[in-house]
């Protein structure tokens, strides 16, 4: 699938991949408070349109139909999502709720909801002048020629431990691995951290040291 839209110079951009739970969001907060860069949470952008499906009684399944509401929703995102509104609407805290998470996957798995989101996202970094960025495709199809490609990762009890216990993590991880377009997946020349053990600011030392 071919991605349009504007892309920051390279070297402004560190792109965060990995499953939930791994510590893309600690991760790239703290980094984006060293290195003076913002910060986007793309996760939020996907959440945000599941969000407005669900409240509209759409099936998430229903790719044309989630297509062009994802075409035609207004999402504004603070640096690091601290505020996320959709057509006027605070959904911050709104788009964390389980029902959230339960179809996420499936709306962010149709071809026309990531080219937009892609769009937008390549958008967002590029009147930032550049961006640390979290997701799950960035370093593969949002920056490939970003300067610095992480992939974070996390054993299994650890990241449930983090989600608290989130039940469906590991079919998120499955479905979002496994999708047609986009899936998540290492990209080539990403640094590989398992965050299992690690600090925080033991992470971000050795990015910022890669940078």
């Amino acid at each position: 699938m071919a991605m349009t839209g504007p892309a920051p110079a390279p070297w402004t951009v560190v792109a965060i991949d990995g499953p939930g739970g791994a510590g893309k969001s600690t991760v790239a907060r703290r980094l984006a408070a060293r290195t003076g860069l913002a910060h986007l949470d793309t996760g939020a952008m996907y959440r945000a349109l599941t969000w407005a499906v669900l409240d509209a009684g759409i099936d998430p399944a229903d790719a044309e139909t989630v297509d062009a509401l994802g075409r035609e929703a207004r999402i504004d995102l603070t640096d690091g999502a601290a505020q996320v509104v959709i057509n006027g609407q605070d959904v911050t805290e709104a788009i964390r709720a389980p029902e959230v998470s339960g179809a996420v996957s499936a709306v962010s798995a149709h071809p026309g909801v990531r080219e937009e989101m892609v769009r937008r996202q390549r958008r967002w970094v590029a009147e930032r002048g550049g961006a640390v960025v979290e997701g799950r495709d960035i370093g593969s199809v949002v920056f490939p020629a970003a300067a610095l490609k992480v992939y974070l990762t996390a054993s299994e009890a650890e990241r449930l431990r983090r989600r608290r216990g989130e039940t469906d993590l590991a079919r998120r991880d499955r479905l979002d691995s496994t999708r047609a377009v986009s899936p998540l997946t290492v990209a080539d020349g990403s640094m590989v951290i398992d965050t299992t053990d690690l600090g925080v600011e033991e992470i971000v030392d050795r990015l910022m040291s890669a940078l």
